[in-house]
């Protein structure tokens, strides 16, 4: 997303990187490596970069946050950018356990977490859209979104290691104190305008940390199977797309629509057409449509 800059809102304080550190890191954190950085581009690009390079640069359970990113990624090569001091912008990494079981369910589980952490911290009915979108109510409905706003997204990556495994890496923004006139489209917001209140960066970055921790501890010691790990029906519990009529806009340019009715045994979307056909969506963007 791309935000606009506004000279009538108010300066926002940068994140204290030895505060941020001291919270997070080991041995009074739960993370191996915590490093904050004033600016970048993309912190998923960094840290990719950096393990293509160095394969032990981030260790297990590590993490790197911008306090200003300026050219993030999402899905799909889209950007996301915002003003500085408004959104949380970090990259984890983890290892995959042994065998690559349900990879396709990573940004679930990690969204899984993001809501757990919005909720906690922020006090708003936070939600997600398959496959990687975070969400908050709204006071209306909107074409493609229903009674939703976007106040975040995942993008996870898969960087191969030379002892066959892979370091999981999981970029998470959150829009936290975004005024209007800082959205850039009309189904984004933040948590500051969904009603949040009291609420900052540092404590949406502790909450985020803690709630992932505890979903990727879950995921790695039942060996990748969210299904074993309780996972998979606390992410359909979570996911608003479920029971939603959709349409899905699929890479070729396909669309195929009818009810989100569950999740597969891999993460896909299963969506049901009327005639009671059953179609699996791997990837693709969903839009959420009117019930009429």
């Amino acid at each position: 997303m791309m935000a606009r800059m506004t000279s009538a809102v108010p300066p926002r304080p940068p994140l204290d990187p030895s505060l941020v550190r001291s919270l997070l890191e080991a041995p009074d954190g739960p993370l191996a490596r915590v490093e904050v950085v004033a600016s970048t581009g993309s912190t998923n690009e960094d840290v990719v970069a950096a393990l293509r390079a160095d394969p032990d640069a981030w260790p297990d359970r590590s993490v790197l946050v911008a306090d200003h990113q300026v050219a993030g990624r999402g899905r799909a090569g889209r950007t996301w950018e915002t003003p500085a001091g408004t959104a949380l912008t970090c990259t984890f990494v983890l290892r995959a356990p042994p065998g690559g079981r349900s990879l396709g369910w990573l940004p679930l589980v990690a969204g899984l977490g993001a809501v757990h952490a919005l909720r906690a911290t922020a006090g708003v009915a936070a939600a997600l859209k398959w496959p990687n979108d975070l969400l908050v109510p709204a006071d209306d409905e909107l074409e493609g979104w229903g009674p939703y706003r976007k106040v975040g997204g995942i993008l996870t990556e898969l960087v191969p290691r030379p002892d066959g495994a892979a370091a999981v890496v999981v970029g998470v923004g959150v829009n936290v104190l975004q005024g209007p006139a800082e959205l850039p489209v009309p189904w984004a917001t933040s948590l500051a305008l969904a009603g949040a209140r009291h609420v900052d960066r540092l404590g949406v970055l502790t909450a985020l940390v803690d709630a992932l921790d505890e979903v990727g501890r879950r995921w790695r010691d039942a060996a990748g199977d969210v299904a074993a790990a309780g996972l998979a029906g606390e992410v359909a519990d979570v996911c608003a797309t479920l029971g939603a009529r959709v349409a899905v806009d699929l890479p070729g340019g396909e669309v195929v629509t009818g009810l989100a009715s569950r999740l597969d045994a891999d993460g896909a979307l299963v969506v049901s057409g009327q005639n009671g056909d059953e179609r699996r969506v791997l990837a693709g963007d969903v839009r959420h449509l009117r019930v009429v």
